[in-house]
């Protein structure tokens, strides 16, 4: 049997997304191939960072060797079988250190990189493949300032992360919010409704926009412009009285926030990252609509359908997009190592697939280029000429 050329580890973190799974098959085929090991870590961060060093030790909840069989079997769902986790080793709170190391580790918050790097080293893998967004990659920054060899891959819903034009879920979400959202649209039409959507983008609105764009709402509200509520209501009752069905429908994103307020929060509970869960201004928006609508409409009240499409829109098997970008994703972050070439991500760049510095991600912002993308009199996307533009219209940083 062939000496082994080294290992490689994989990992997941963040939110799941579709196409998860054939960004760890690509990886995993193609490394076994070129005669390398591959170790899937499993829940994130998490895993490596509760690896118990000891032969004896039963860390199959932390991680497991990959082979074709089991990622051929996964490849084609959504999701992620390697789990995932809003984990960060450098910022771990008392209640969250493994079992293990709460002698070593007494403080309220601790850094843990230590313990990962000798893990990783436990472990013999010699390079790391984290795929998630800029939380996630972020501590594979700062992984890779520590002098570990670190290739990543952008992934995230809300096609956020710098440096790229596409991250992975971001097409199955677009496809999906448009396909609810007509399905929706038949209840609205027969009672005569405004139909409130709330989608998923914390700081970000392209998955607000692009639906939007593509004719499934009338209006969207974004993260990057607080929006007037009497103007949304004007304009919703506008839509509504031109539609024969008289129905309109908004977008709206997670992150916005009406003109003077703040983001809406499940709860003040925050991850490791100290994001709070975001969710509710559909709701509150809802309320405002109906409440305001009598002022836009004759003195007439118009209800509301409110729906929250949360989970569904990163849920299931991965459209075309998110089939085949993973695969040439987890191939071009192979190309790199097997040229022993690494703290690089992965890229879409202007249609081509291409590679920049992994620190990209944490020295810049990717949103909506609010004076180039949305009209902000008529809360919707805006546009002068398509020519020359990405493929998503407004995701590259590149114009």
């Amino acid at each position: 049997m062939a000496k082994s050329k080294g290992t490689i580890g994989i990992l997941t973190g963040g939110g799941d997304v579709p196409g998860l799974n054939p960004a760890i098959r690509a990886v995993t085929i193609r490394a076994l191939r070129e005669g390398y090991d591959v170790i899937g870590l499993r829940r994130g961060w998490a895993g490596i960072m509760n690896v118990i060093r000891d032969k004896k030790a039963d860390n199959s909840e932390n991680y497991i060797h990959l082979t074709e069989e089991i990622v051929n079997r996964a490849g084609r769902t959504g999701g992620t079988f390697l789990h995932s986790s809003r984990t960060r080793a450098s910022h771990v709170p008392k209640v969250n250190v493994p079992e293990h190391l709460r002698d070593t580790y007494t403080d309220e918050i601790n850094d843990l990189t230590p313990e990962v790097l000798k893990n990783l080293e436990w472990l013999g893998i010699e390079y790391l493949i984290p795929i998630g967004g800029d939380d996630t990659l972020s501590y594979g920054v700062h992984l890779y300032q520590q002098g570990f060899k670190v290739v990543a891959i952008p992934k995230t819903m809300d096609n956020d992360v710098p440096g790229t034009d596409y991250c992975i879920g971001f097409s199955t979400c677009v496809s999906r919010t448009i396909q609810l959202t007509n399905i929706i649209r038949t209840s609205a039409g027969s009672h005569e409704r405004f139909l409130v959507l709330e989608v998923f983008g914390r700081y970000a609105g392209f998955t607000a926009m692009l639906p939007t764009m593509a004719g499934a709402a009338n209006r969207c509200v974004i993260p990057e412009h607080k929006f007037n509520i009497e103007q949304l209501t004007d304009l919703m009752t506008y839509d509504r009285n031109k539609n024969p069905s008289k129905y309109s429908i908004v977008l709206v994103s997670e992150g916005a926030t009406f003109d003077g307020g703040e983001m809406v929060f499940q709860d003040q509970e925050t991850d490791m990252f100290g994001h709070k869960k975001l969710g509710g201004i559909g709701d509150l928006v809802s309320a405002a609509l109906k409440e305001l609508s009598p002022k836009y409409n004759n003195g007439h009240r118009i209800n509301v359908i409110n729906q929250r499409l949360g989970y569904m829109v990163r849920g299931g098997d991965p459209d075309a997009i998110d089939s085949i970008v993973p695969m040439a994703y987890g191939n071009l972050a192979l190309d790199l190592i097997l040229h022993g070439i690494h703290g690089r991500l992965v890229v879409l760049k202007n249609g081509r697939y291409d590679n920049v510095p992994l620190d990209v991600v944490t020295s810049s912002k990717k949103v909506v280029d609010v004076r180039k993308h949305y009209n902000t009199e008529r809360l919707r996307p805006h546009y002068k000429s398509f020519e020359m533009k990405p493929l998503f219209i407004m995701t590259s940083e590149m114009e």
